[in-house]
């Protein structure tokens, strides 16, 4: 099988589904599709998450790699999930691994099809990952800076650029990033807003990874993103709870150059509520190895007014089309590089990654440490 690496990387949702769904039943796999209750698509069209098994069933280990937990980063991911089912190299590996592969295409499809990073409630689905039963923790850093990131103008007026300004003056931008950033469940019409209750991405979330893992000895888990770092790099940051031992073991699959958010050597802020949860309340007692692939856009402060001009914007819905259109291009812009020399990189590093997922993961049913 010839692999058309450009031909891979979607130009929309739907298209990005049609192909991911044709894929896998060209190659004999069933797919099971988890179609949103009432959101629909840009266009109209039914949104769904997608989730195809390849390989063991049975297999003691199984490796799950998502697409699209931030909807618009999903064009990435989903050209790296399409490509690699037409790689014969990671074929072969899968082979050698005796593991399973999950692919779960797309989890936050509305965010997808809308060219948002948030879902169809404005939740970041990477916060959204909490215990509910407990009240919030207020942020209390974000409630200072919501009234300047959020304008209720857009471009904001100079006086907000201003306000910004003396902020990083006093904070520096890594503080404001990690302000923003962490999660907030106090203003749904924010940025990084976390939510009252499981968003539908969660609760379908929590139920593939319960059915197709709660009976495995370990599982690998990469979650592909975009948006942070220096452009076309692939930051691999542990995806998990603060654990010596967790970091030790994916250092030992990925390199030494594996980041962590809680000692400060990750572009990512802690977050509150992250993915990983997903797979300590669903598979309780299994061994779980999380990765975040995080490949870089655009500079940090271009990434950011773009989420805020796209966060304006849904506050604002009678806005014109010119300015939506153009808003919603420069968050697609920002989360998305059309050249395939972009597109070449993101693919090489996260092939390496799945190969090395699945040697770790052969290594540690062997050699259990």
């Amino acid at each position: 099988m010839t692999l058309e690496l450009a031909a891979a990387f979607p130009a929309t949702y739907a298209g990005a589904r049609e192909r991911f769904v044709a894929q896998a039943r060209r190659a004999g796999r069933e797919v099971e599709s988890h179609v949103h209750p009432h959101a629909r698509g840009a266009d109209g069209e039914e949104l769904a998450i997608d989730v195809v098994l390849i390989g063991s069933a049975n297999a003691e280990s199984l490796l799950v790699l998502t697409s699209g937990m931030h909807g618009v980063e999903g064009f990435a991911g989903s050209g790296c999930q399409l490509a690699l089912m037409q790689d014969p190299s990671f074929a072969d590996a899968l082979a050698c691994a005796a593991s399973g592969v999950l692919f779960v295409h797309a989890v936050n499809p509305y965010g997808f099809s809308h060219l948002r990073r948030a879902n169809e409630d404005n939740v970041d689905l990477n916060r959204n990952f909490r215990d509910f039963a407990a009240e919030p923790v207020a942020n209390v850093a974000y409630a200072e800076v919501h009234p300047l990131v959020v304008p209720g103008t857009w471009p904001p007026p100079p006086e907000n650029a201003q306000a910004i300004g003396a902020y990083l003056a006093r904070y520096g931008m890594r503080q404001l990033q990690a302000a923003v950033s962490s999660g907030q469940a106090e203003f749904a019409d924010g940025l990084f807003y976390a939510g009252l209750a499981p968003a539908w991405s969660n609760t379908v979330l929590r139920d593939v990874l319960a059915r197709h893992g709660h009976a495995r000895k370990r599982i690998g888990w990469i979650d592909l993103h975009t948006g942070l770092g220096a452009w076309g790099h692939g930051e691999k940051i542990l995806n998990g709870p603060n654990d010596a031992a967790l970091l030790a073991r994916a250092r030992r699959w990925y390199g030494d150059d594996v980041t962590s958010m809680y000692d400060d050597s990750s572009s990512s802020a802690v977050l509150t509520g992250a993915s990983f949860n997903a797979a300590v309340q669903a598979c309780p007692g299994v061994e779980c190895t999380g990765l975040t692939l995080e490949f870089g856009t655009q500079p940090y402060r271009e990434v950011f007014d773009a989420l805020r001009a796209e966060q304006w914007l849904v506050n604002h819905p009678r806005t014109d089309d010119a300015t939506r259109r153009a808003v919603k291009r420069r968050l697609r812009d920002a989360f998305y590089d059309e050249r395939d020399s972009w597109k070449g990189m993101v693919y090489g590093q996260a092939r390496t990654a799945v190969l090395q997922a699945l040697r770790g993961l052969q290594n540690q049913r062997d050699s259990p440490i």
